[in-house]
């Protein structure tokens, strides 16, 4: 299917083939009719899939179709408002719309923490047609007063599942019960946990489910390669790879805040250009990351899941798993970094003997093993040959001596 197969304003499809988009991938495909329908969806499908677009696209045609109707220079009201957790992901979501907006008069800002309230306030006051947001932010600027709900008609939350990793269900709660009730709801998260299924089921009447399964998305364009080592060489592997065999644009994912510092000073060190973002580093810096690694004044960035997540990089040549992740569909989102818009890419995860574990379950879940590279500087050594020693367990009860024992045993009565 071609993009122009879609029933969108031809000023959405020309700001779309700018992008250089002629296909939309799995998720818009069966997404974008639903919304344009005006059902209510659940998307389940992981990052990297093309989400953002899935809704963007739609709401954008519907807003056109209603401002051709009613065609009044009144002030703008927020008729759609996305809720999402990070800010990042807020940026991330603004520059989409803006871009498949550029040749309608729809007006979209992002409000988030990290920034000053003031300037978010004078561009809401001037009035806008599409409001992204983070929970924290979006409550605080209501209770001020500066932002109007009553007129929205699409809501959306995007990553709904790490809404709730974060903490902000409640939040989310609140934000929706502010909203009209005869309003468009659409959700998408990567998985549906149990609380993510209870608040769908409060907030979305009679919706149309849409599920992408990972293992459809995943394996297509990425090579997977595991590598086998003692935890105390993994930065040695990681040079020795980046030295001979990884070039391009390059994110390393590693499970903590600590772990990112301390692979950043190695890489700095050794002469690579390299930025990092994670929780405890300021939106500015972090921000900065991002347009750095964008901008290629940096070629690797390294990353906590958290920090990275919904993110959109394009033209990741390869992702390092340095650390395993303990869940599984964690991997999936990391790999999904690579391989996008049916470009090839390449994930290398290095695997120390405590992550062992960590491997099966992700095998299980993507369907296959992933393919195991012996032939490195830093295996892990097999365990020495030892001497066999002769049985000398019992096989009676423990306390009890063999019948053998008793016979060659001399009494002393």
């Amino acid at each position: 299917m071609q993009f122009s197969e879609l029933p969108l304003h031809k000023s959405i499809l020309k700001a779309v083939a700018e992008e250089r988009f002629h296909r939309p991938t799995q998720v818009q495909e069966k997404a974008i009719p639903l919304v344009l329908a005006k059902k209510n969806v659940i998307v389940s499908a992981q990052t990297g899939t093309g989400k953002t677009a899935a809704f963007a696209l739609p709401i954008i045609q519907l807003l056109l179709d209603k401002e051709e109707k009613e065609a009044q220079k009144a002030k703008k009201k927020i008729k759609s408002l996305i809720i999402t957790p990070t800010r990042e992901l807020a940026i991330q979501i603004l520059e989409n719309f803006v871009s498949y907006s550029k040749y309608t008069d729809l007006k979209t800002t992002a409000v988030f923490g990290g920034v000053s309230l003031e300037p978010q306030k004078e561009i809401l006051g001037e009035g806008v047609d599409v409001l992204v947001a983070t929970p924290g932010r979006l409550i605080d600027l209501q209770l001020q007063g500066n932002i109007d709900l009553s007129a929205i008609e699409i809501f959306v939350l995007d990553e709904a599942d790490l809404m709730l990793d974060m903490g902000f269900i409640a939040d989310v709660k609140k934000i929706e019960a502010l909203c009209p009730k005869q309003k468009q709801t659409l959700l998408f998260s990567a998985t549906i946990p149990e609380k993510i299924d209870e608040l769908a089921k409060r907030i979305l009447k009679s919706p149309v489910k849409v599920e992408i399964n990972p293992e459809e998305t995943t394996a297509k364009n990425i090579g997977q390669l595991l590598y086998y080592l003692p935890k105390k060489n993994k930065t040695d592997l990681c040079l020795h790879l980046l030295r001979n065999t990884i070039n391009g644009k390059i994110i390393i994912f590693r499970r903590t805040k600590f772990g990112v510092d301390k692979l950043e000073e190695s890489l700095l060190k050794n002469g690579y250009k390299v930025t990092s973002i994670h929780g405890d580093k300021t939106q500015a810096i972090r921000n900065k990351a991002i347009e750095d690694f964008k901008d290629k004044k940096a070629n690797i960035l390294i990353a906590t899941d958290v920090a990275a997540r919904g993110i959109d990089i394009t033209n990741v040549d390869a992702i390092i798993n340095f650390d395993i992740p303990n869940i599984p569909e964690t991997y999936i989102h990391r790999i999904g970094r690579t391989g996008r818009a049916g470009k090839s890419g390449i994930a290398f995860s290095f695997c120390s003997p405590d992550e062992n574990a960590y491997i099966k379950l992700i095998e299980k879940l993507i369907e296959k093993p992933i393919k195991v590279i012996a032939e490195h500087p830093y295996p892990i050594a097999p365990p020495k040959h030892r001497k066999k020693q002769p049985n000398t367990v019992s096989k009676h009860n423990k306390g009890r001596k063999s019948e053998a024992s008793k016979k060659n045993k001399k009494r002393w009565y």
